[in-house]
This record gives structure tokens, sequence and C-alpha cells, in this order.
């Protein structure tokens, strides 16, 4: 099992190790091929692997107006994490003070100190201390000085185009979610918890467990085929799901609403992780609630054949 630290004083099994840094949001194809060339430095240097990764990401901390941006939060990339094998991941609060830690001292006194890095795993563009003053030529060219080496693995290309979390995100946004899917080599899912709602589903005959996306990015509105796992659960249900802001009944903020199929049982305050599998329609405002219940009768068909 991945060990999770929220800091740099990491137990001595875990110093001396491979280190990879990034925000691997969405660990995706082009981070899972990282990862498979970790292992194979695993295996040849019989080292562990070790993740950094910043809470919040950098670029949502500097940027206070970018509310949804993620793909995955941290209880999804530490699952992930697990799947291709990591031995810890250092998940480190990013606040004003760190911001302010220059690269120098970064690397001498976390990279070399602190974790004993033997190998940096880093991308071309990867930036870091005080102003983003530190890139890749710095590390490399402390790499005698701290005993580590950079490896810069070459990036994933597909269709021509290099594979990133801002692809990934640019797709879910435009409604190309079986692309954004076979990017990530599984369904994108968001994780959250059921809240009580205005129970307007429920009093039209299809009761909704509604559920706040947080940070996570905004795929494009509208009805999605979706499945949801339970906490603690295998067994998945299958559903349809409303991503949006309901403009039949005036609502201003953005809403998950997901109706299972063939279950009755009380959700509210349980943790669901409901994955996107189909793009049904984008979101419309009807007249009244027949015609939208008509629409939703349609959607439910093809949601069920998905």
């Amino acid at each position: 099992m991945v060990k999770h630290y929220s800091n740099f004083n990491i137990e001595k099994k875990h110093r001396g190790s491979i280190i990879l840094i990034g925000n691997f949001d969405g660990l995706h194809r082009g981070h899972q091929k990282l990862f498979r060339l970790a292992q194979s430095y695993k295996k040849k240097y019989n080292l562990k692997i070790g993740v950094i990764n910043f809470n919040p990401m950098p670029k949502m901390f500097f940027n206070r107006n970018l509310k949804n941006f993620r793909l995955s939060n941290i209880n999804q990339k530490i699952k992930l994490l697990n799947k291709f094998k990591v031995d810890f991941v250092i998940t480190k609060k990013f606040d004003y003070k760190f911001s302010k830690t220059k690269s120098i001292v970064f690397i001498k006194e976390i990279l070399n100190k602190k974790l004993n890095s033997k190998f940096i795993f880093v991308s071309n563009n990867f930036r870091f201390g005080n102003k983003r003053e530190g890139n890749v030529n710095l590390l490399v060219k402390n790499e005698k000085i701290y005993n580590y080496k950079v490896v810069k693995p070459k990036p994933l290309i597909n269709d021509k185009k290099i594979v990133s979390s801002s692809l990934i995100r640019n797709l879910l946004e435009n409604g190309f979610l079986e692309k954004a899917n076979k990017l990530l080599n599984r369904n994108w899912a968001v994780q959250g918890i059921v809240k009580k709602g205005r129970q307007v589903g429920k009093k039209i005959g299809f009761p909704t467990c509604n559920i706040d996306i947080q940070d996570y990015v905004l795929a494009k509105p509208g009805v999605y085929a979706v499945k949801v796992l339970r906490k603690n659960n295998t067994k998945y249900l299958k559903g349809i799901a409303n991503l949006g802001y309901r403009p039949t009944f005036n609502q201003k903020k953005i809403l998950l609403e997901v109706h299972l199929f063939n279950f009755s049982g009380n959700l509210y305050n349980k943790l669901l992780s409901v994955e996107f599998l189909k793009f049904i329609r984008k979101e419309k405002k009807f007249k009244n609630v027949n015609q939208l219940r008509a629409q939703i009768r349609t959607d439910l068909k093809i949601a069920k054949k998905t």
C-alpha cells in the first residue's frame, strides 16, 4: 500500500529513492508512460519510487479565480498511484510561505538533505522555486554536487498532440468525453458527498443524488450515462446524470444530479464516485415539467443501453 506523507520528513526506508515531481492531475496515459519508465529504473537500481505533488495545485493557488480545474482529487490520485506501484507520495500543502522557497534551497534542503533523491523525473517545462525561477537546467547543473541524476522523459504524442492534463480538460469542457476517457485510460470520475437538494427530481418522478462538484473541471453541461460506486463497495450502480444549472428551474449554481436505475435507499452524506461513460445531450431549457419528463424518459433509454 502506498505510504502518504504531508511533508518531507519521510521514513528512512524511503530516503534515497526515485522521485517524480509534478501535479499528475488525472494521471493520464502520458503520466502512465512516465511511471512505466520509473518502474524500469526501480528494477534496474533496486530503488523505491516516490511522488511529490502539491495541494492546492500551484496554478490554482496563484489564480484564485480558477475554481473548476482539477481532473482528480487527492483520494483518487493516491488510489491510482497505488495501482502504478508507487511506494510513497508526498502531498505538500502549497501556501504563501512555501511558494517563497528559493529554487536552490529546494534542491539542497529538500531534494538532497530531506529526501536524498537518486533520480529526479521531471518534464522539460518543469519550473519551481520562488517566482518559478528554477528550471530543468538548474536541476541538471546541480546533479554532481548533490549526487542525483535528472531524467526527462519524452512526452506521449497522440494524434499529433502531446497528451496532457490541459488537453483532457479541454476535451471534457467541449463534450468529447469518450476521447478524454481514452487519454485517461479509464472513465473520468467525480467523487463527492451526497447533499440534500430541493427534491425537484423526486417531485417529477426521478429522484436524484445531488453532488457538489467542488473544484473539479467543469465538463460540458448536459446529460451523461454514468456508473456509480459507493465507498467500500465494489458493485457498480448504473444511472444517468445531469451536470449543469437546471435552466428549467432557474438554478444559478452548477450541480451534478445522479438518478440511479433500480436502486432504493438513503445515500445522504455518503461518498460516491461517479464515472462518466457517455455524453448524451447538452443541457436545455424546457417550457414545462411535462416536456422535461418526456425528455428524461428518452435520455433514460439511451443511458440504459450504454
